[in-house]
C-alpha cells in the first residue's frame, strides 16, 4: 500500500511519492522521510521559489507548489531507485561472503587432518654451479599440489551448510547443518533449502576460480584470521566480516 503523504495537494503525486517513498517493503519513518526529503529538497534548484515576492497569486502558488513536488517526487524516485538497487544488491553479496567465510572453514579442517609430520620436497632439481640442488622440505599438508587438490572438491562440502538471518542486522549467514562427526546439531536457527546450498556452492566454485592464487598464498602457511584477512581486506567478498564472529565449525 501506497505511503500517505497528505502535504502533497495532488491527488496523483501524492500517491506517486506514496509508492516510491517505501523501504524494503515498508513506509518510511517520520526521521528516514524527514532526512530523505531534506536530501532530496536541498539537491533541488527550485525547491524554494515559491517564497518568492513572484508568487502571490492563489492559482500561481498552486502551480508553483506543484513544480516544486514535482521536482523534488523525480529526485527522490532516483533516490529510491538507488537504494532499491543496494538492497537487492545484498542478498548475492551475503552468499558470496558467505560462501568464502564456509571454504576457509573448509580448507582449515581438510588441512589438520593431515599429519603435520608428513613433508614433501619443493623446489628446483636442476643442480647449481656449486654441485647443490635447491630443494627444500615443506609439509605436505600446506604445499601448492595438495592444496590444489583440496580445492577440486572443497565446494562439495556446501551442501552440509543452512541459511540463518540476523535479525539484528538483516543479514544471512550460513552455517555447518550436518556435523563431520555424525553428532546432532542444532538446527534450530537455520533454515535448509536446496536453493540455497545450490547458490552456495556456486558461488564457492567462483572464489576457487577467480582467486586460486589468494587461496594458495593464504594456505601456504599457517595465518590467523584467514576470513578475514581473504575474505574481506583481500577479496573484498564481505564488506561486514569484520563484525562477524569467527564460527568454530
Amino acid at each position: 500500500m501506497p505511503c500517505g503523504l497528505p502535504w502533497l495537494h495532488h491527488s496523483g503525486l501524492r500517491r506517486a511519492a506514496g509508492s516510491l517513498l517505501t523501504t524494503r517493503g515498508r513506509c518510511l519513518s517520520g526521521p528516514e522521510l524527514h532526512i530523505l526529503l531534506s536530501g532530496c529538497a536541498a539537491t533541488s534548484p527550485h525547491f524554494a521559489e515559491c517564497d518568492g515576492t513572484a508568487w502571490k497569486s492563489v492559482k500561481a502558488t498552486e502551480r508553483c507548489k506543484m513544480r516544486e513536488a514535482a521536482i523534488l517526487l523525480t529526485t527522490c524516485g532516483v533516490v529510491c531507485l538507488l537504494l532499491s538497487a543496494s538492497h537487492a544488491a545484498r542478498p548475492g553479496q551475503d552468499v558470496r561472503c558467505g560462501a568464502c567465510r564456509a571454504l576457509v572453514d573448509e580448507m582449515e579442517w581438510a588441512i589438520s587432518q593431515i599429519d603435520p609430520k608428513k613433508t614433501i620436497q619443493a623446489g628446483s632439481f636442476r643442480i647449481n654451479p656449486d654441485g647443490s640442488q635447491s630443494i627444500r622440505e615443506i609439509p605436505l599438508a600446506r604445499s601448492e599440489g595438495n592444496l590444489l587438490e583440496l580445492m577440486e572438491s572443497v565446494c562439495e562440502r556446501m551442501e552440509d551448510y543452512g541459511e540463518r538471518m540476523d535479525p539484528s542486522s538483516n543479514r544471512k549467514s550460513y552455517i555447518r547443518v550436518k556435523s563431520r562427526t555424525g553428532e546432532a546439531m542444532d538446527l534450530s536457527e537455520a533454515s535448509l533449502d536446496s536453493r540455497v546450498t545450490s547458490s552456495l556452492k556456486f558461488a564457492c566454485e567462483t572464489i576457487v576460480e577467480q582467486h586460486e592464487d589468494e587461496l594458495i598464498e593464504f594456505f601456504g602457511h599457517e595465518t590467523d584470521n584467514v576470513k578475514d584477512k581473504l575474505c574481506s581486506k583481500r577479496t573484498d567478498l564481505c564488506d561486514h566480516a569484520l563484525l562477524m564472529p569467527h564460527d568454530e565449525l
